[in-house]
């Protein structure tokens, strides 16, 4: 009777419960009924300590199992190395899903015996007559490697994130390689040089006495990017444009030049193209717009409606166009001339700054000098000088100008003093809005151009305070004090170039 009185405080409920997976009650209930009254305590302290030892093996699975499938990390250690290079991901997800769905539902007698299948075999629990610290130090540990070795799907689950992390960051190009990782040749350069002023010489006969202009817009066509000519009527813009059309040699005559006449009842389909039913074959078919040519004069953009101007903003950024969800490239070297006039200001719209961005250069042509005025008048019987000009570089060698300018070197102190000119136009009094990083890769890259059509395979400052004004000058906008005063962003810019100082280039960057 004080066996039975007892026993209900040494053995728990819940220790019971927890070992009953591994010891049965018939086994339980046979060591009590077979228990002396002299060796009681020998023999409950075996049940408990066996009990004991079981329910802690049961709990460290139990707790293995959980750990498995809530922090697999821990195992990450005791794991051999991966031997495989990569892991797909959908593979991985159906590996870690497939090592957490058995250990999940820990309270269905179906998936426990199928983790600690091992244990519940071993027949050395029914003992009570043994030492009780020989059986559990032997238990436990075999017990544990099922629990050791159960995490190790759940453990690899997280590897494919680390691989996957590691393969997108070297998918991703190295930052500061771009700009030097390789430099151009003397023989490419020389070659450059010679093919700008090729196309130089040939524009300046349009455009008499005008070579800072004319040099802004081949680099601006070889940069790959779009001229804004903003000038007083008959200073020759359209000429201008339409020299650098006749420069290019083109097979397909469509593709060379086109131009585009903007006025208020222009419409988006009459500048991108549109797409009709043609009732001769019964389909659809697309009609292609002046946009999808070389050279593109937008004559008088500032005319035409903001709906109408800002159908150039697609074309003009990524070099494509997209009607009605299908997207059409158009040919390369793909450049925009966009004029406009600063008087006459009536019945037209003023560009938005976001297009104003999507210009690379803004510059102005201005009167000729005296003495191209008159030789001007002694040429009065050309009334049209742009089609007096032959093609002189073909498309193709354009493009291989643009690659040859990428190889271009600039220093990183260079690229820092780019940094300084732009952060310092968005910290000027006079400033409402600075230029956007969109100005200092225009700038770079115009830069590079320009120093390598002067026969230099590297760039100096004097290359980047030369286009300073016409690349950042149009991408600010001035607060309204500024505006009474009658400051320009082009004085800005002026003195944001002459108050920054420039590096000085020693004997060893040249």
């Amino acid at each position: 009777m004080n066996q039975a009185a007892n026993q209900p405080q040494n053995v728990s409920e819940e220790t019971i419960l927890a070992s009953q997976p591994d010891v049965s009650e018939e086994t339980i209930l046979a060591d009590q009924t077979a228990a002396q009254p002299g060796p009681a305590a020998a023999a409950d302290s075996t049940v408990l300590a066996d009990a004991t030892s079981h329910a802690d093996a049961t709990a460290l699975a139990s707790s293995a199992s959980a750990t498995a499938s809530h922090m697999p990390h821990v195992q990450m250690p005791d794991l051999p190395p991966r031997t495989h290079g990569t892991t797909d991901m959908s593979n991985a997800t159906a590996s870690a899903a497939s090592s957490i769905s058995p250990t999940s539902p820990q309270p269905t007698p179906l998936s426990t015996p199928q983790t600690h299948a091992q244990p519940a075999a071993q027949p050395t629990h029914p003992m009570p007559a043994m030492p009780a610290k020989p059986t559990p130090s032997t238990q436990p540990a075999t017990s544990t490697q099922p629990a050791a070795t159960s995490p190790q799907p759940a453990a690899t689950s997280p590897q494919p994130a680390t691989s996957t992390t590691n393969t997108t960051l070297a998918v991703l190009p190295p930052l500061g390689v771009q700009a030097g990782a390789s430099t151009a040749s003397k023989e490419d350069i020389a070659r450059f040089a010679q093919d700008f002023q090729k196309i130089q010489e040939n524009v300046s006969q349009v455009v008499v006495g005008k070579d800072v202009p004319v040099r802004q817009c081949i680099t601006a066509l070889i940069a790959g990017g779009h001229i804004l000519l903003e000038d007083n009527p008959g200073t020759g813009k359209t000429q201008l444009a339409r020299g650098m059309a006749h420069s290019l040699a083109d097979d397909n005559a469509d593709e060379a030049f086109k131009r585009i006449q903007f006025t208020p009842d222009l419409l988006p389909s009459d500048v991108v193209g549109v797409t009709f039913y043609d009732q001769k074959t019964g389909d659809f078919t697309f009609r292609k717009g002046p946009v999808f040519a070389s050279v593109v004069l937008a004559d008088e953009i500032n005319r035409a409606s903001p709906k109408t101007q800002s159908a150039l903003l697609e074309v003009m950024e990524e070099q494509k166009v997209t009607v009605d969800g299908v997207t059409y490239a158009v040919p390369q070297p793909f450049i925009v001339i966009a004029t406009q006039n600063p008087v006459e200001q009536l019945g037209t719209y003023k560009l938005p700054e976001a297009q104003m961005d999507r210009f690379l250069i803004k510059t102005t042509i201005g009167y000729p000098a005296h003495e191209f005025s008159i030789d001007l008048l002694k040429q009065v019987n050309i009334r049209d000088r742009a089609s007096s000009v032959s093609p002189v570089i073909s498309r193709k060698e354009i493009l291989e100008m643009r690659q040859i300018a990428e190889q271009v070197f600039i220093d990183d102190v260079l690229l820092e003093y780019i940094v300084r000119l732009v952060e310092a136009t968005r910290h000027h009094a006079d400033v409402a809005v600075g230029s956007s990083m969109r100005g200092a890769l225009a700038l770079t890259r115009c830069a590079r151009v320009w120093a390598a059509s002067q026969g230099r395979g590297y760039v100096v400052p004097d290359d980047i305070n030369a286009l300073a004004v016409p690349v950042l000058a149009h991408r600010m906008v001035l607060t309204s004090e500024a505006l009474f005063t009658a400051v320009t962003p082009e004085n800005i810019i002026e003195r944001i170039v002459e108050e920054v100082p420039a590096p000085q280039m020693g004997a060893s960057a040249v």
